[in-house]
């Protein structure tokens, strides 16, 4: 099988990156419809080209796309277009889920001869808009290969990690240096302010150092300033995330003590009601504590 631009594309959740990668195939010239669970987050979409999906005619649609928050919506997205989809569509799936999930789902979409490829991101807001995502796949080779018209006008890389699952586990390890980094980022801020440093300096002064990340870069100016809008990452995307590292750790039998400890405190965060707030929000939680 092969896609071109006249391929029509279905693409389910739009949220804070679902939106803006769409928003990147339309600009492309793709056929796309949307459908989230809330209609109106579809709206601006529509506005730019695309069609509303209705479910049922899934079937239509040689591609689909799924970026959803977390393996229950999945599952109850999925069960929702179940009925409808047919042989020889792929579903190609953006959002971080656990490794068990995803393969149950994969399992549950081989059965009726449809294909699945685990294709979470990582890049953040601004990645989805510039189209400068990494991805990490998982499934088929062939289709992955094939994906690549899709793919190239979302991303700067996509890396096949293995069979289906390795995928999602790529981006639970990459999601466990994120969220344990940006507590330990906070933990920084917090201490240089208490020692007279002027924070909105740390940003460029560590540039270039072995210090120095991406979340570091982004993360840091807005714990300096208590600069938390837009939301970048949210508190309990991150948190879900550092769970299932550590749920697939206990899997293996294997200690991960620097990723628990982070998790409890976003987890701790999170229940102070900042769920919905950006992860820099943590700086907050440092220096109240």
């Amino acid at each position: 099988m092969s896609f071109d631009r006249n391929t029509k594309i279905a693409f389910l959740g739009m949220g804070l990156m679902g939106s803006r990668m769409a928003t990147r195939l339309l600009q492309a010239g793709f056929e796309v419809a949307v459908w989230n669970r809330t209609a109106a987050a579809c709206d601006v979409l529509i506005d730019l080209g695309a069609t509303a999906l209705k479910l049922e005619n899934i079937a239509d649609y040689p591609v689909i796309l799924t970026c959803l928050s977390d393996d229950s919506a999945a599952q109850q997205v999925i069960e929702k277009i179940q009925p409808f989809w047919t042989a020889n569509q792929v579903v190609v799936d953006f959002s971080s889920l656990s490794v068990d999930k995803t393969k149950t789902l994969a399992l549950l979409a081989q059965q009726d001869n449809v294909h699945w490829i685990d294709s979470p991101v990582s890049g953040g807001t601004a990645g989805a808009e510039q189209g400068t995502l990494v991805i990490f796949a998982g499934g088929d080779a062939e289709i992955i290969q094939n994906l690549s018209l899709i793919y190239n006008v979302l991303s700067q890389r996509v890396t096949r990690m293995g069979e289906t699952g390795t995928g999602q586990a790529t981006k639970i390890c990459n999601q466990l240096i994120v969220a344990a980094s940006s507590t330990l980022i906070a933990e920084a801020v917090a201490l240089a302010r208490q020692a007279g440093v002027d924070t909105t300096l740390l940003a460029p002064a560590l540039a270039g150092g072995f210090a120095d990340s991406k979340p570091f870069q982004i993360l840091t100016p807005r714990m300096a300033n208590h600069q938390f809008e837009p939301v970048q990452w949210k508190v309990q995307t991150l948190s879900k995330d550092l769970n299932n590292a550590v749920q697939l750790a206990e899997k293996f039998q294997l200690d991960i003590p620097v990723a628990k400890k982070a998790l409890s405190e976003l987890q701790a965060h999170q229940n102070k009601g900042y769920a919905e707030s950006d992860l820099a929000t943590v700086i907050q939680h440092v220096e109240t504590e």
